[in-house]
């Protein structure tokens, strides 16, 4: 009789728990395996080099382990995950000051997610360019809103979640994020 358990067939949440129980090196690797990628990804979008986004993935994981207790499981893995990730790179922005957020924006053709709701009809009014731009001058904090819930199309409740704070919240700062990007475009009109 076989026992031997498949990690690799676990949901998130069952795997993280496996972990946290074992501190098992190995079961670690099946959950970098999963999310490797994503985390990258968003680091590189954050970074847009290649090197700075394989270090601060890196620094995720690592940290990630050390982290994995305090996930409680009131939302999904993946979305605890997403906000890590984010705080993580939202920090390494702030704290380096070599790094200008500018230089290291996403492409406009990535924020196409921003302007799917139409209650933002201001929003479909501005110029790509001047869209780019102001999602680089808003706050880091708010930019990370913006991309959580248009990009990565995060619910207001599981932004919630992760983030520990109230939906209305949530709603409040992503309506104050919206008008600002507007503001910022109108003042360069």
């Amino acid at each position: 009789m076989n026992n031997k358990i498949d990690y690799k067939a676990l949901t998130d949440e069952d795997l993280v728990e496996a972990i946290k129980k074992s501190q098992d090196t190995l079961l670690f690797e099946v959950l970098y395996d999963r999310f490797v990628h994503l985390v990258y990804n968003k680091c590189f979008n954050f970074t847009r080099i290649e090197d700075e986004a394989e270090d601060l993935t890196q620094d995720i994981f690592l940290k990630l382990f050390i982290k994995l207790p305090t996930f409680e499981g009131k939302s999904k893995f993946s979305t605890w995950l997403y906000a890590f990730t984010y705080n993580h790179c939202v920090n390494f922005v702030k704290r380096d000051k070599g790094h200008l957020i500018q230089n290291k924006s996403i492409p406009v053709e990535e924020y196409d997610h921003l302007l799917i709701e139409t209650s933002d009809h201001s929003l479909f009014q501005i110029q790509e360019s001047k869209l780019r731009d102001a999602l680089n001058l808003i706050n880091p904090d708010d930019k990370m809103l913006l991309l959580l819930k248009y990009q990565d199309d995060l619910s207001i409740k599981d932004i919630s979640k992760a983030f520990e704070i109230g939906e209305s919240a949530v709603k409040m700062r992503l309506k104050r994020a919206k008008a600002r990007v507007v503001e910022l475009c109108n003042e360069k009109v």
